[in-house]
């Protein structure tokens, strides 16, 4: 098969898709400690009501040396800060700006293509790059994690970043598991499979486990108003239905650009799970935003996802299988991945669309990406559960 070993993927059974290197650990360099100090100081810059004059007065930092000469893990930790930053200035004053400042623009732009992203805060940076252990021997959970760079601060923000935290690193285990599960398949060896399908359900359930403690630090309302909108992106945005100028950016040829936000359809799980199982969504408007934020996730994560929907025949094999012990454990997996869905559903409900609306930039009827989400998210829980697979008669 064409999957390889899950490391060339950035993927541990300990991590996931979480960075493979602590990033409390890596050291920036000492010229960047004027963005890194700007960026971690936002908590404090923010309720000035001028967070604008704050981060415009940051020197310009030309970042083209170092993202030919530093680490991936290095480059990652610097789009952090620069896409906090980013998404500050342009959500942290009453009226969203047209333009991007220099200083910010051609710095976030430089890092994007050096790591193969997008020029605004994604997944990656808010979920998979922003997080330590508090102590470093530790496990990586709720009990042990904590939040690096914050907008502004406090349990709810932090909380609903380290629930996805701790999502990512206990998914780990079945996600690497995957390939060996695909050879399985290929190898017709029932058993090994067997075992490591009962094996994935029960991550499952400490998965949806984790999912459930949301509400317990994080409140509705905060959530809303006070986390949800530094995570907005400038397409399909009514604040900024142009897009945004990228200052100083000579390949835009100053022509705005628009980009999706930060949303949790960014992370590689349920795509990876879809792509294992074989569920398929229909080719419709919805559609093409899953296909859309593809492009926004580390690019190790997309081929990760594109091999397995490449190489996974499981459904077809427990299809055609006499086993109703493996046909049970699959419809279980799909039914628990559906369930996952619909919390996250119910979360989308509660946590926004039943919220008053927050203004022209922070509607409670369209996603941070951009998306007409309960449509969405209702959707695509309805077609997993399209794909139990019947008992052979």
């Amino acid at each position: 098969m064409s999957v390889m070993d899950i490391a060339s993927y950035d993927i541990s059974p300990e991590r996931g898709f979480l960075s493979s290197i602590d990033p409390t650990s890596i050291d920036l360099p000492d010229y960047l400690e004027p963005a890194v100090k700007t960026a971690m100081a936002l908590p404090q810059l923010i309720p000035t009501g001028h967070v604008r004059k704050h981060l415009e007065a940051m020197p310009y930092i030309d970042l083209a040396a170092f993202c030919k000469n530093t680490s991936e893990a290095e480059q990652r930790a610097a789009m952090v800060h620069y896409s906090f930053m980013v998404q500050a200035y342009v959500w942290g004053e009453d009226v969203a700006p047209k333009s991007l400042p220099k200083c910010l623009a051609v710095p976030i732009w430089q890092l994007a293509e050096a790591i193969d992203q997008k020029p605004l805060l994604t997944y990656s940076g808010y979920v998979l790059d922003n997080w330590g252990r508090v102590d470093e021997s530790g496990p990586i959970d709720l009990s042990n994690i904590q939040m690096l760079q914050p907008f502004v601060s406090g349990q709810d923000e932090a909380w609903f970043v380290l629930i996805h935290v701790a999502i990512e690193a206990r998914a780990g285990e079945m996600l690497a598991a995957i390939p060996r599960m695909i050879d399985a398949v290929s190898n017709d060896d029932q058993t090994a499979l067997l075992t490591m399908l009962k094996n994935m359900s029960g991550v499952w359930d400490d998965v949806n486990a984790i999912f459930n403690r949301m509400p317990e630090r994080c409140d509705p309302y905060i959530y809303f108003h006070r986390v949800r909108p530094w995570i907005h992106g400038w397409k399909d945005n009514p604040a900024l239905g142009n897009g945004l100028i990228y200052e100083g950016v000579e390949e835009t040829e100053g022509h705005p650009q628009v980009f999706r936000g930060q949303t949790g359809s960014q992370s590689s799980i349920v795509p990876s799970m879809d792509a294992f199982l074989g569920i398929d969504h229909a080719n419709d408007p919805l559609r093409s935003y899953l296909d859309e934020l593809h492009a926004y996730r580390p690019p190790a994560h997309r081929r990760f996802i594109e091999d397995i929907r490449a190489n996974s025949n499981l459904r077809a094999y427990v299809k055609s299988s006499d086993s109703k012990g493996l046909q049970d454990l699959y419809n279980e997996i799909v039914t628990k991945l559906a369930q996952f869905r619909t919390r996250h559903l119910e979360y989308a409900a509660s946590y926004i669309n039943k919220q008053a609306n927050g203004g022209e930039g922070n509607a409670a009827d369209v996603g941070t990406g951009g998306t007409p989400f309960m449509k969405y998210l209702k959707k695509h829980r309805d077609e997993a559960r399209e794909h139990l697979v019947r008992a052979k008669l």
